[in-house]
């Protein structure tokens, strides 16, 4: 019986795992430039899930591999733990590149959605979602958004029935880019 639950449990995970579908009415981005997009970005808003709960500071740094697919760095800092937290991934596109919906792993063959569903034309501010409305990210290419600018993210994602309520904002400041798992001190000390 325990064999049979390891393997339903396994089952599971790897279904989730492996989901890259989009959620029902919400859009990818069209016209998506993947060159524009690669770079720092600072989390502004996420709603909370298990691998990010209690992380402030979180960054995601995204690169092109030799391969053309997308290197993903993610950092976090953990006051509980007090240490950074670093999840390294990579990025392809799940259909044509000029749509920003790709699939992101950070546990080898096993694929999650990334889906970008809206990006300002600046590229300085995005709102991406996983593969359910569960998973929603806020992101910035400054440790601070204009309030404008996020109240506008919030009502695009309310119209496609995220749960905006339950964001969270995590604190926020700028960073060192965190490149080649390097990472930088805990907030506060000197290096």
């Amino acid at each position: 019986m325990k064999l049979f639950s390891l393997g339903l449990l396994l089952l599971s995970f790897l279904w989730l795992g492996a989901c890259t579908r989009v959620p029902d009415g919400v859009e990818p981005v069209q016209n998506f430039q993947l060159q524009r997009y690669l770079g720092h970005w600072y989390e502004i808003a996420r709603l909370d899930h298990s691998f990010e709960r209690g992380l402030t500071l979180v960054t995601a740094d995204y690169s092109l591999n030799p391969d053309g697919s997308v290197a993903v760095v993610n950092t976090g800092y953990s006051k509980g733990r007090d240490a950074w937290q670093l999840a390294e991934g990579r990025a392809e596109f799940v259909g044509p590149e000029n749509v920003g919906h790709l699939k992101v792993s950070f546990l080898g063959p096993f694929y999650s959605a990334y889906i970008v569903i809206a990006l300002a034309d600046d590229y300085q501010y995005a709102m991406v979602s996983g593969y359910d409305k569960s998973y929603l990210w806020i992101l910035s290419r400054t440790p601070t958004m204009p309030q404008a600018a996020l109240e506008q993210f919030l009502q695009k994602a309310k119209a496609m029935d995220y749960p905006v309520d339950q964001l969270i904002f995590p604190k926020q400041e700028a960073q060192p880019v965190i490149k080649n798992s390097v990472q930088p001190s805990a907030p506060g000390s000197v290096q």
